[in-house]
């Protein structure tokens, strides 16, 4: 058959034909055949109630693999969510070195074990975040993460010397650290642009033989360089880690005197800031941060916690899937109606004040003097601003009309070198 009709016909059902790899492609076809085998038919009012559920129930089955394919979450009522699924625990250390990771002030956080991901309520926090503000806005007021966060969920230095330094992306530069840091450099294909991937770490680490305290602190090094890259400053993958950070390194005594606690915290706010632009599909940075701040100052969104002394914070809900499994299926829609509810005696706005201070090692609340202060949050070529004076009851004092919004320009949300940070 040839002609006009034909030629028609066959661009219209090229068109209509799904795209994507061979196995998507068939089963859309597959579907697409299953859909025009329903018919109506003469029973009740002239339509089969039955073969009506099964073509909307197909419906919703097609728009979750059309967003499954495009990597966007789909939660069955008509709403697209932000995969946030790339948590990952600290990699476990030789006991060994605890001493020295101690001196370094990343101990803390290397005992968080996992702590599985809410999805919904994430998205539903996200849908409340102000750039402009970098605060949550509630029925009761802004809230945020602040540096009081950081340091109590977890334990990271928040007083210090600005992370910053040299961002270069040549290879050659980055293989001259490796050899001076480690005496082994990574191949071009254990490498992702400025990135190094963290199996390279791991496999560097695990051939270090601990007899001597040169061997003990590039160990560490390693250990530090994967806190990096999944939980402090984790990308949306978690498998590779930015190499700026090493130069950093090079002065072990030195690396405690760095305020990674800030640095943390902005790369939070840049992701959130990510996060609510329109075309986002995914989140990342430090989930753990948001996931334990939203438990601990909103009580009513959380699973059931664990022990309350334990340190960090972010272990009080360390595997709470094994008790409170139903948890993970709570719905966005569930969160927005509990956000929109909110009531200033279900908003704790002193939680962490009321943890008991034995709990609190020394080293993190010595520098709580500083908690509250309204400074701007570095990390090498990102800037954020710490707008504590918007969320003054959170420290316990009285809010006051906050100062004029400090507005950073163009240089907000702009990332001055790629990869991005």
């Amino acid at each position: 058959m040839t002609g006009p009709d034909f030629m028609r016909s066959e661009m219209v059902r090229r068109q209509a034909a799904p795209k994507g790899p061979r196995w998507w492609r068939k089963k859309m076809a597959l579907r697409q055949r299953e859909l025009r085998e329903i018919r109506p038919s003469s029973k009740i009012g002239g339509t089969d109630w039955r073969q009506e559920n099964r073509r909307h129930r197909f419906q919703i089955y097609c728009v979750y693999l059309e967003c499954n394919y495009a990597g966007i979450s789909y939660n069955g009522h008509g709403s697209r969510l932000l995969l946030c699924d790339h948590l990952k625990p600290p990699d476990s250390y030789n006991q060994i070195v605890e001493s020295h990771l101690r001196e370094t002030g990343f101990y803390n956080v290397s005992q968080i074990g996992f702590i599985p991901c809410q999805s919904a309520m994430i998205n539903a926090l996200i849908e409340r975040w102000r750039p402009e503000t970098h605060t949550f806005h509630f029925p009761v007021g802004e809230c945020a993460v602040t540096l009081e966060d950081v340091a109590m969920i977890l334990g990271l230095p928040t007083n210090g010397l600005p992370v910053t330094g040299p961002t270069m992306s040549s290879f050659e530069a980055m293989e001259a650290e490796c050899l001076h840091q480690f005496g082994v450099a990574p191949r071009k294909t254990e490498c992702r642009g400025s990135f190094i991937k963290l199996t390279w770490f791991r496999g560097l680490r695990d051939r270090i033989v601990l007899n001597d305290v040169e061997h003990i602190q590039t160990y560490v090094k390693c250990h530090i360089m994967l806190l990096f890259g999944t939980v402090i400053f984790g990308d949306k993958a978690t498998s590779a880690v930015h190499w700026k950070f090493l130069p950093l390194l090079r002065n072990f005594r030195q690396i405690i005197q760095f305020s990674w606690g800030s640095a943390c915290l902005e790369h939070l706010y840049r992701s959130l800031y990510r996060a609510t632009r329109v075309g986002s599909k995914e989140m990342d940075g430090p989930l753990v941060l948001l996931l334990t701040w939203a438990w601990i100052r909103l009580p009513f969104l959380a699973p059931i916690p664990g022990n309350p002394r334990v340190f960090p914070i972010a272990n009080r809900w360390r595997s709470w899937d094994r008790e409170n499994y139903a948890y993970r299926y709570h719905s966005l829609a569930h969160y927005r109606r509990l956000l929109d509810d909110l009531q200033e005696d279900k908003y704790v706005a002193y939680g962490i004040g009321n943890i008991d201070p034995g709990v609190i090692p020394l080293d993190i609340h010595h520098n709580s003097v500083i908690w509250s202060a309204t400074v701007l949050l570095i990390s090498f070529e990102c800037i954020e601003w710490h707008a504590s004076d918007r969320v003054r009851r959170q420290f316990g004092l009285t809010q006051g009309v906050p100062n004029q919004l400090e507005i950073l320009g163009a240089s907000h949300g702009e990332v001055l070198i790629r990869p991005k940070n």
